[in-house]
């Protein structure tokens, strides 16, 4: 038996990025959250960028699904590397395929790194890769009608 038994669903991710402004206008304009609670501090304060109850100098995103955090304390010149240990990606769902198409045709108008669509039938979905600014890798999925 597992030492666990009643896990629900996700309550939230906190993101370590590099650059707040550039990572919550991503996260808001193309992804849709909106700030739920920021940081009262600046994150180039050290005593801030430690403090949790300071959110570490960062930003608390949401959406109807998902608390977001973004904490400002990495480095200016880190990138996101999937193949180390630790986070592959985070995949979105999307309410639908058409809303998922939607997407995409609307990322092509932009400069955001992103895939093409992809059906993956054995898995009953389809999806499209993003990257975020730090180079973090994000998928929108739909199920495939």
């Amino acid at each position: 038996m597992a030492i666990v038994t009643a896990l629900g669903g996700v309550h939230h991710l906190r993101l370590t990025v590099t650059d707040l402004e550039t990572s919550r206008a991503f996260y808001q304009d193309v992804l849709g959250f909106r700030v739920v609670a920021e940081s009262p501090g600046s994150p180039q304060d050290p005593a801030v960028r430690e403090d949790p109850d300071a959110l570490y100098g960062g930003v608390v995103l949401g959406n109807d699904t998902l608390i977001l955090g973004l904490r400002p304390v990495a480095d200016p010149t880190d990138r996101f590397e999937s193949e180390r240990v630790g986070l592959d990606h985070v995949s979105f769902r999307l309410g639908s395929l058409a809303e998922l198409r939607e997407a995409a045709e609307r990322l092509d108008g932009t400069d955001v790194r992103h895939g093409t669509l992809r059906n993956l039938p054995a898995f009953g979905i389809a999806i499209l890769s993003i990257d975020d600014p730090d180079g973090i890798h994000l998928e929108l999925t739909a199920a495939l009608e």
